[in-house]
């Protein structure tokens, strides 16, 4: 069976660098001009007490992440009341389920367009510009990233126009506050083996770092390749690389193509053995992701002699 060391395993998921991520050229003076959202503070809608430690790391995100985020099943209801009430249900939920000490995610968005502050002193330290708090959402990650939930799920429909134009804004706004160019805009599937944010959004990434590259008025360079997500059931030239893989790090797969459930199983062992966290979005609720591989499984197997983001160019070709 393979071993994996620690080493290997910060290799997983996206790799720039902070100061990369920092710096951004401007195209205008639009940069100088984005617009200051509202966002509504813990103290509106009700929040809990924290119950730990709020920690604030002493340097700015790196990354600004997206999520997609369950809730009882969606309806009509796109007020205010409603973004109180499911800024509340992931709190109790990471709460009293995922045991953390606060909200996961630093803010919630909503299916109105109505953004929430998520863990406290969220807001408070994104106005300073020069810190950030450290959320609980992005498995192995969390000190470099920022995590926006999304209200609904969306793996097979899209947004509402309301809160893809909120999302927008309120990007916009972190990315000017901290300096981070709007290829730093990340899926949560970009850092963890997760279908967060569902397809649809996730595919609706660059179109989002290009809305706010026009908001902050500067140019927005390709993002690179991520790794590919694959889950039971999937089938094609991924899967049987991925298999390959497996097979020489010593798990007994077929070499089918066929993404089952011996596949699945030893994707399974192998996150476990090498100690990858499962911090996920309330989107895990109604979805069994275990076996999915992505980009903290991907870094494990595939051969050294390539760097991770040549393995990322090719399978992104695969």
């Amino acid at each position: 069976m393979v071993t994996v060391d620690r080493r290997t395993l910060l290799k997983a998921g996206a790799t720039a660098t902070a100061a990369g991520a920092l710096g951004m050229t401007t195209t205008g003076t639009a940069a100088a001009a984005v617009p200051t959202p509202t966002i509504h503070p813990t103290s509106e809608w009700g929040a809990r007490p924290a119950a730990g430690t709020i920690v604030v790391e002493n340097h700015k995100p790196t990354y600004i992440v997206v999520h997609h985020a369950v809730d009882p099943p969606a309806n009509n209801d796109f007020s205010l009341a409603r973004a109180f009430y499911v800024a509340r249900f992931i709190q109790n939920l990471h709460m009293d389920k995922n045991g953390w000490i606060d909200s996961g995610q630093q803010f919630t968005n909503s299916r109105g367009g109505f953004v929430t502050e998520g863990r406290h002193r969220s807001l408070e330290v994104l106005r300073g510009g020069t810190q950030h708090v450290q959320g609980a959402n992005v498995a192995n990650h969390n000190s470099e990233c920022l995590g926006i939930e999304n209200e609904g799920m969306y793996s097979t429909v899209d947004v509402p126009q309301a809160l893809w134009d909120s999302l927008v804004n309120l990007i916009a706004y972190i990315a000017h506050q901290y300096g981070i160019s709007p290829e730093f805009i990340k899926g949560h599937r970009d850092f963890n083996s997760t279908e967060c944010p569902g397809q649809v959004l996730y595919d609706r990434l660059p179109e989002l770092r290009t809305a706010v590259g026009r908001v902050l008025g500067v140019s927005v360079a390709r993002a690179e390749a991520g790794w590919p997500l694959l889950k039971p059931g999937d089938t094609g030239r991924k899967v049987q690389l991925a298999q390959r893989f497996l097979r020489a790090s010593g798990f007994g797969v077929p070499t089918d193509g066929v993404f089952g459930q011996s596949t699945k199983d030893a994707v399974a062992a192998l996150a476990a053995q090498a100690g990858l966290r499962r911090d996920t979005c309330t989107a895990a609720m109604v979805s069994d992701e275990t076996g999915f591989l992505g980009a903290d499984v991907w870094p494990l197997i595939v051969p050294s002699d390539r760097s991770t983001a040549a393995w990322r160019a090719d399978l992104s070709r695969a």
